[in-house]
């Protein structure tokens, strides 16, 4: 996946955007109570075959239909830093990203791109939920998950599921760059829970979680 994406631009400061995993906030939307999610959020636009332009910071919103554990509300997210935003390494995953799901929607003339920094944490008496809402679709076009880093953690399996809930397949992310690339209309997806390996440790999974939505 690296060398996939580095024919759309360079990653030199691949391992200070990752290191940015060490600055994102708690989530405090979760409807289960649940700590262990923290995370930073951004939206961009991009024009067909122009690079994508970050907007004003906005909440985000999915409908309970799409998240019937956290859906329904506009939430409200730390934004991802200016920064992280600007970096080498977003630019060229967005453009890697944008430039295959043009060539699945080659009539596609406008995206809508929203930016999620994840970082599921997991302790001996809670263990992390990555799709906390279950097995789900996230109400867009395509989506990319890509993983940043692993650390003293098991399980984390991803497995995707035709319309009718039939699973097609599963993997586990488990090295950088590791990535899932989602035609949302088409299938469900999910991830299992994540539990510490050492329970005297720090244990988290964190993730790249870009969704693009055709806004033609």
């Amino acid at each position: 996946m690296r060398e996939l994406l580095e024919l759309a631009g360079p990653l030199h400061d691949w391992d200070a955007f990752a290191e940015s995993w060490n600055d994102l906030e708690i989530d405090t939307h979760m409807a289960d109570g649940g700590r262990y999610r923290r995370r930073r959020h951004a939206t961009f636009e991009a024009q067909a075959g122009q690079a994508a332009r970050r907007l004003a910071h906005a909440p985000h919103f999915q409908t309970r239909d799409y998240n019937p554990l956290n859906g329904g509300v506009a939430r409200w997210f730390a934004p991802v830093t200016e920064s992280t935003g600007n970096s080498a390494s977003l630019r060229t995953i967005l453009a890697a990203a944008q430039a295959l799901f043009e060539s699945l929607a080659p009539q596609a003339s406008r995206w809508f791109i929203e930016l999620h920094q994840f970082r599921i944490e997991a302790h001996a008496d809670q263990f992390g939920q990555p799709t906390p809402e279950g097995m789900h679709r996230d109400g867009v076009d395509y989506v990319l998950v890509m993983l940043v880093r692993r650390h003293n953690i098991a399980s984390g399996t991803t497995s995707i599921h035709d319309l009718e809930r039939r699973e097609l397949g599963s993997f586990t992310l488990s090295a950088p760059f590791d990535a899932a690339l989602v035609e949302d209309s088409r299938v469900f997806h999910g991830v299992t829970p994540v539990e510490p390996v050492d329970v005297d440790l720090p244990a988290y999974r964190d993730v790249l979680v870009a969704t693009f939505r055709r806004q033609d």
